[in-house]
């Protein structure tokens, strides 16, 4: 049997406050857009930058919360670290024309910013852990990438 794998790890900024509702069978969903940025040097010397935007979904499920801990906690421009998967829809709409949607589904989310003294940011990872453990039984942490909150993203546009 071959084994595959649908993983992604994004760290970037949210462009807008999370988008927060229920659907007809009561389940909670939230949808973020996040931005990540690349920056290189063109053949002249100046400074390039390409900004790739991400559709985040978020669900409330066995136990994770994560749509209700992104409606409390989040807001436009807060640094997130995002783990999900990638998943392609196509829908037909109402002249229709098909549509296509690229989508991250979370299952982790961490808020690696917060404003107001870092009071939030502090809630957000014990509600987090709370919700999330790992299946050795453990909190997972930032351990797994500490050279991704060092840098700094000082001229972002939010």
């Amino acid at each position: 049997m071959s084994r595959s794998l649908n993983k992604v790890m994004l760290i970037g900024n949210l462009g807008a406050d999370p988008e927060v509702r229920s659907t007809n069978n009561g389940s909670r969903v939230a949808n973020l857009s996040l931005a990540t940025s690349r920056q290189w040097s063109g053949q002249g010397g100046e400074k390039q930058e390409k900004t790739e935007w991400h559709r985040v979904i978020l669900w409330n499920n066995k136990g994770a919360q994560l749509a209700d801990l992104a409606e409390k906690y989040m807001k436009k421009g807060d640094r997130i670290y995002v783990e999900g998967r990638i998943e392609y829809r196509t829908w037909e709409d109402r002249e229709k024309q098909t549509r296509y949607v690229t989508e991250v589904i979370a299952r982790e989310v961490i808020l690696l910013s917060s404003r107001g003294g870092g009071e939030g940011a502090g809630e957000f990872a014990r509600a987090k852990a709370a919700a999330k453990v790992a299946p050795e039984g453990k909190p997972e942490s930032l351990d797994a990438f500490p050279e991704a909150l060092d840098e700094e993203d000082d001229d972002l546009p939010f």
